[in-house]
Parts: structure tokens; sequence; C-alpha cells
């Protein structure tokens, strides 16, 4: 049985983790998408316009294999986590539910009118197009992180007698105090993905020297709003979602900064690596102080440790709940200086030709990426050993009809066919870029 939660658990963790890299891009470029057409409706400036299409192209494909990918984890609630399923169903059914009824067909039936009703629908209608379009996927990641929350933090619920949970109050589970700041980070994260691959698609043309005039408009626009919702991931939104964490999950905390023993006037590790047997930081670099004053505003506070909690409340992989937490954190920060840079070369008029840091724009892409994965991966790892938190253990959610070995042969399934998507993803992509967005000026809907 062991081994099959394993199996289950890696299943679920590929899965997931291969689809959040589409919805990511989805969402932020359903906001930078609306951008585009308003500055087109303002100006009346046809560019913005031919822009605003070649996105929505990538947009569309972008969006179709986030649904091929997703639709088969919600199957596995009831393939692989069916105990999960009994108990939490009729909590976490109502989110995902109104996520596919109402947010999956808003999105879907307002891009195919933006991608092919413009003629018919007016400049005025096109932006309402896109506007919906942006409204629908936002919508839909609020059910998802909203689901997700109640997962962290569950509230509004009542237990059976068969030991199930039901909700008492709906408007608890969307108005989850867990789930405001989480969707805030989210679609923060999601807007800087998006802002990375505009500013690194228009990179690519300054530095091939052809649409230089949209490269200009892409890099503009991605790095003035990438540097914005970079800086709102570290302030408000990213402190605010870790005072969440203190507040209900303390011992997840101090896993995250690597803390084994309770201190007054904790530091802030930067680097190390976490010993588990001597439960130390070997190497650490770290500053003074720091993480008391950063948890409570005071430099000489108490930050409890893991020796606070019982060890059977620890999350489960330690190691790697800490680095992915620090990936998350450094990348961001790596990413807020590569932007800040780029925001002073645009101020001063030379970024389009400062071939160096165009480089480092281009290059910069897989960024947000990784620290929007590594991001999931510490909510995630944080909250185990349960899968709702303090309710229901992840040990005992798992279908006990599906062997390791049956568990195997699916995630291997979903390896191969995944890795063909992913080919043809990147090769649609990169025609479309191919393209430009003078070729997407031709696909002007009727």
């Amino acid at each position: 049985m062991e081994d099959a939660l394993l199996i289950h658990r890696l299943q679920f963790a590929f899965t997931i983790t291969f689809h959040y890299l589409f919805p990511q891009l989805t969402m932020g470029l359903g906001l930078l998408i609306v951008i585009l057409k308003t500055i087109a409706l303002r100006r009346r400036d046809e560019r913005y316009d031919h822009a605003a299409r070649f996105w929505a192209k990538i947009f569309a494909v972008n969006f179709a294999i986030g649904v091929v990918t997703g639709i088969p984890m919600e199957f596995q609630f009831g393939t692989n986590w069916a105990r999960f399923s009994t108990f939490a169903g009729g909590v976490i059914g109502q989110t995902l539910a109104m996520e596919g009824v109402f947010a999956f067909f808003l999105e879907s039936s307002f891009l195919g009118l933006f991608l092919y009703g413009e003629k018919r629908l007016g400049p005025r209608g096109h932006w309402l197009a896109a506007f919906m379009v942006f409204l629908g996927s936002w919508i839909s990641g609020y059910l998802i992180v909203a689901t997700n929350a109640w997962m962290q933090h569950p509230v509004g619920y009542l237990q059976s007698a068969d030991g199930s949970v039901y909700l008492s109050h709906f408007q608890d589970l969307l108005l989850n105090p867990w789930a405001g700041w989480q969707y805030v980070h989210t679609m923060g994260g999601a807007v800087v993905t998006a802002s990375f691959v505009m500013a690194a698609t228009g990179a690519f043309y300054l530095l091939a020297r052809r649409d230089t005039a949209y490269g200009a408009m892409f890099v503009r626009l991605g790095v003035i709003v990438g540097l914005i919702a970079t800086l709102f991931e570290i302030f408000p939104s990213g402190d605010a979602q870790g005072q969440n964490v203190l507040a209900h999950q303390p011992a997840t905390l101090a896993a995250m900064e690597g803390l084994f023993e309770t201190k007054q006037g904790a530091e802030l590790v930067l680097i190390g690596q976490p010993d588990m047997e001597k439960r130390t930081i070997d190497n650490p670099l770290h500053i003074p102080n720091m993480l008391s004053f950063l948890t409570y505003f005071r430099w000489s506070a108490e930050v409890k440790g893991l020796d606070a909690f019982p060890e059977d409340q620890w999350p489960t992989n330690i190691p790697l709940l800490y680095y992915s937490y620090h990936i998350m954190v450094g990348l961001g920060t790596l990413m807020a200086a590569v932007l800040l840079l780029a925001a002073v070369l645009l101020w001063r008029r030379s970024l389009y030709r400062t071939r160096w840091a165009l480089w480092i724009l281009l290059l910069s892409f897989p960024f947000p990426y990784i620290a929007n994965t590594a991001g999931w991966w510490t909510a995630e790892l944080g909250r185990q050993p349960w899968l709702v938190y303090g309710l229901f253990r992840t040990a005992d959610g798992t279908s006990s009809m599906v062997s390791a070995g049956s568990g195997l042969f699916t995630l291997l399934g979903f390896g191969g066919m995944y890795f063909v998507i992913g080919v043809l993803f990147i090769l649609l992509v990169l025609k479309t870029i191919g393209a430009g967005p003078e070729g997407a000026a031709h696909g002007k809907g009727a």
C-alpha cells in the first residue's frame, strides 16, 4: 500500500505540474491582451489590434493544451483518490463543477468570438470579447484556488455519520480567508509568466531585426507589467500568504525556512542544505534576526521551530519543501532584478538597442515557469501529511483497489502522451512566432 501511495502521488504530481504550465500563461495573457485591445481602441492604432490577434493565437493553442491536460486530473479523483473523493466530494465538488460549467464555458465561448467574430462584433464588441475571455480565465482560477484553499484551511463544513464532510455554508467556501491572498499571489505569478514570455518574444524580434515595431511593443509592455507584478508578488501578496501559513500551518513555515529549533531573533537562511539526521542547516548563508522581523516585525521575536511541534505534524518531505520554497523566492528576487534593470534601460531609451539586455530577457522566460511550479510544490508539500489539513491524511485518500503496478503503468502512459503533446505545443507556438504579428493580421474573423 505504501508503494501504491507513492505511485499515486507521483502520478498526480506529474500531471498537475505539466498541466499548470499552460493555465498560468493563459491567465496572464488574458490581462495583457485586454491591455493591448484597450490601447488599440483608445489610440485607434491597428498595430495593437494585430498584436492582440497574435497573442490570442498563442492563447488559443495554450488554452487547448491546458484543457486536454486538465481533464485527466479530475478523473484521477475517482480513479486514484476514491477515498478522498468520498470524504471531501461534498465540498470540493461544488467549486470544481462551477469551474467547469461557468468559467470554462464563459472563457471558451468568448475566445471563439474573439478569434473569429471581429468584423461582426466591431471594435468595442471585440474589446468586450477579450475582456470576457480574461474574466472567464480569472474566475476559473479563483474556483480552483478556492478548492485548494479549503484543503489548506478547511472552513464551512459539517461531518456526516459516515465520516465524510459536506458544506454547511457555501459562502465560507468561496470566501475562505486563505483563498484571498493565495488567489492574488497565484494570479500575480501568472501575469509574471505572461510578461516574461511577451518580453522574451519581443527581444527575439529585436535581436533578429524583424518586426521591430512589434518587438519594441512587446518588450515595453512585458517589462512594465512584469515589474509591477513581480514586485506585487514579493509584497504585499507574498508576505500576506506567508502570514497565512504562520497563522494556520506554523510547522510548515518552520520547515520552509529550515528552522529546526525555536529561536528568539531567528535568522533568515538564504543558502544552505538541510541535514535531517543532525536537524541543522549545513553551510548556511543567513541574515541574523531577519526571519523574526519578517514574521513578527520585531528583530528579537520568538519564531517556533520544528521542535515545537509533534513529529507526526511535520511536513513529510522537509528537504524538498525547503528547496522548493527557496527556489521560488530566489527566482522571484532574480526576476525582479532583471525587470528592474530592463525598466531602467527602457526609461533611458536604450533597451531596444542594448543587445546583452535583450539576450537576458530572451533567456529569462523559463524562470517564472520554474518559480510558479516551485511555489505550488511549496504549498502542496507544506500541507503534507494531510490531504485536508488537520482533517484527512494523504495515506487514507487513495483508491484501495488500484495497485502500484496499475498506477505506474498509467503514469508511464501519461509521460509518453504528454511528451508528444509538449512537442506539438512547442512546434505550434514556434510556427506562430515565426509568422509574426503581421501574419496574425490576416486571421481577422468574418
